[in-house]
């Protein structure tokens, strides 16, 4: 145990002496890929500026979707009912070391259920855990608040390609026919490395926490900026607009007709299978104008909640950029290409799982970019006699891999918790340093 804290604290040295900030780091990727472009992918120079400014608003309507997770998951966090029940939660740990595998574990099982309300939920989960733990190791803590987006999202319910290749008239439904879930989420293979998972990662996280005298504690001026939410006074002067503010009556009526369409939306297209980022952020919001009360209440929380956006707005269009050079160029397929060349029937699920993650490091698309992999994955797993749900399954898995080591999706996180990607990048690729050849090789073995 005491091995781990010392490799995690050294790998925490070297990130925060040479990582630079995730801002940095998404314009070497975007060099980076420009070089791949011009030198492996033999695009001409004039074709991969093209695609870099061409695909940079891309992603637009996908931005504003991440956008809006934070922003109304942030603002329902500061709603009374939701902040009790997150301090009854947070009163659960009765230690540090308890703290981080609570934390940790509540990350991976939000995220099972929904990818969005995991990152939103864990990152206002800190805020809490900080405050009745104040002793806790700040930097693990909010590592671990990450975990669920590189360890479960993928295998569970909102998990994008194995739900993609279940609903009927799917772009692959010719080739493929559908998939049902039974066959990929519901497989005794996936839940069973699931399990195996989230119970190692949380057991990791308890194990790493370092000594009281090497613990790095939260720092007062950042507890002090995740106190509590404090409403706004009701003015004195008395007239319709300010009664219409500080009452209860708008808030209410919005919040039952949301409640009433959100039910109907269910009741018409399979219950929980018809979640996604759209009705996810629609629920959010509809909660938060219903439990803020007031339109005054809620406009003050929004002006807080509009404070965690930057990092998005500032960094997506840059990994949207990427993504339109790998789209543009043909540098998907040659990586595609390479990886298959070193696959037989018996490691082809591995090979995929691990050809997923490399891509996704420089295209952390949420699983969007099935689209652009799935026909040469699944025509060489055809050749080579490979069911198409293990492709599907070793898809999904290696498209959260590298998230754990990615900072696009900590993004949200960090700005809520006031820290650095280099920040916990140690803690994060030890995690990642054991739980890649784990996952690699059960898709070996069983995949």
């Amino acid at each position: 145990m005491e091995t781990l804290v010392r490799i995690a604290e050294g790998l925490g040295r070297f990130s925060s002496r040479f990582v630079p900030s995730a801002f940095a780091i998404a314009v070497l990727l975007s060099l980076l890929t420009m070089g791949l472009a011009l030198g492996w992918a033999g695009a001409s120079p004039e074709q991969v500026l093209g695609a870099w400014g061409g695909g940079f608003w891309e992603l637009l309507p996908f931005s504003m979707q991440m956008a809006l997770v934070m922003f109304t998951g942030y603002l329902l966090a500061l709603t009374s009912p939701v902040r009790t029940l997150l301090e009854r939660l947070a009163g659960l740990a009765k230690s540090p070391r308890g703290a981080v595998a609570l934390m940790a574990g509540v990350s991976m099982g939000l995220a099972y259920i929904n990818w969005g309300l995991s990152l939103v939920a864990s990152a206002m989960l800190v805020r809490f855990v900080a405050r009745r733990q104040p002793d806790v190791d700040y930097r693990l803590l909010v590592a671990c608040a990450y975990f669920g987006l590189g360890a479960t999202w993928h295998a569970g319910l909102s998990a994008s390609a194995p739900l993609l290749v279940a609903t009927p008239g799917h772009f692959l439904e010719k080739q493929l026919g559908i998939i049902p879930i039974n066959l990929t989420l519901f497989s005794a293979f996936n839940l069973g490395l699931t399990v195996a998972v989230v119970a190692g990662l949380a057991v990791l996280a308890w194990a790493l926490h370092p000594k009281p005298e090497a613990t790095v504690k939260v720092e007062p001026a950042v507890l002090e900026k995740l106190g509590d939410f404090v409403p706004p006074e009701r003015p004195t002067e008395r007239s319709v607009a300010v009664w219409l503010d500080h009452a209860w009556l708008l808030n209410v009526i919005f919040g039952v007709l949301g409640l009433a369409w959100f039910a109907r939306h269910l009741a018409l297209n399979g219950g929980w299978r018809a979640l996604n980022l759209n009705v996810v952020n629609f629920l959010f919001l509809t909660l938060a104008v219903l439990l803020h009360l007031t339109p005054a209440r809620l406009l003050k929380a929004s002006e807080e909640a509009g404070s965690v956006l930057h990092g998005i707005v500032l960094q997506f269009p840059l990994y949207a950029g990427i993504y339109g050079i790998f789209k543009a160029t043909g540098l998907t397929d040659r990586i595609g290409e390479l990886f298959v060349s070193l696959s037989t029937r018996e490691t082809f699920p591995a090979i995929v799982y691990l050809y997923s993650g490399v891509v996704n490091y420089f295209v952390p698309s949420g699983g969007s970019k099935w689209a652009i992999e799935a026909p040469y994955l699944l025509n060489a797993a055809s050749s080579l006699g490979v069911a198409p749900e293990k492709v599907v399954l070793a898809y999904a898995w290696g498209d959260m891999a590298t998230d754990l080591i990615q900072p696009f999706w900590a993004l949200p996180l960090l700005t809520v918790a006031r820290l650095e990607f280099k920040d916990i990048l140690g803690f994060l690729l030890l995690a990642f340093l054991l739980y890649l050849p784990f996952v690699t090789l059960a898709f070996f073995l069983f995949g």
